[in-house]
């Protein structure tokens, strides 16, 4: 089983692509903090445009990997950009080149797209990703700090708008 084919995932995949999210929080030492679900992923799939968009890489009918992304704005730029929310090729397939042909395809996605950039965020603990973006070409953003806003917190701030 050397060679891989890439594909663009439908709504028949939501099973698939929350089996390998799964796989990716179960490395992500996260395991209970998926609660997504199957027909979360069909409706994501299934909106017009879609909330996001993924690609999987697959061979011999199993699935390998995959990424997940969607579209995102650059205010400095006046151009469209690509976040990559995810990048995962399960562990006994891993070194075969599926990453790189799968980020590969997320970039010429951007670049067929006018992108003015491809984004993405990885944990600082996971040095094996960090090594092999920084191969590619990447950068890290040292400089900008993520935040986020979920649970309790969002809805207390989105209270505080009553305009």
């Amino acid at each position: 089983m050397s060679s891989f084919s890439l594909r663009i995932a439908t709504p028949d995949d939501a099973a698939t692509l929350l089996m390998l999210v799964r796989g990716l929080a179960e490395y992500e030492r996260a395991p209970g903090d998926v609660v997504a679900t199957e027909g979360d992923y069909v409706r994501a799939l299934s909106s017009s445009p879609p909330e996001m968009e993924a690609l999987i890489a697959e061979a011999d009918g199993a699935a390998l990997g995959f990424a997940l992304f969607f579209p995102t704005w650059s205010t400095w730029r006046g151009r469209p950009g690509i976040h990559l929310e995810d990048l995962f090729v399960i562990p006994e397939a891993r070194g075969r080149g599926i990453g790189r042909a799968l980020l590969s395809k997320v970039a010429s996605i951007a670049v067929a797209r006018g992108c003015a950039r491809l984004e993405w965020q990885v944990l600082d603990w996971n040095e094996p990703a960090i090594g092999f973006y920084r191969a590619l070409g990447a950068r890290s953003l040292d400089e900008w700090t993520a935040m986020r806003l979920d649970g309790d917190a969002l809805l207390a701030v989105a209270t505080i708008a009553r305009v």
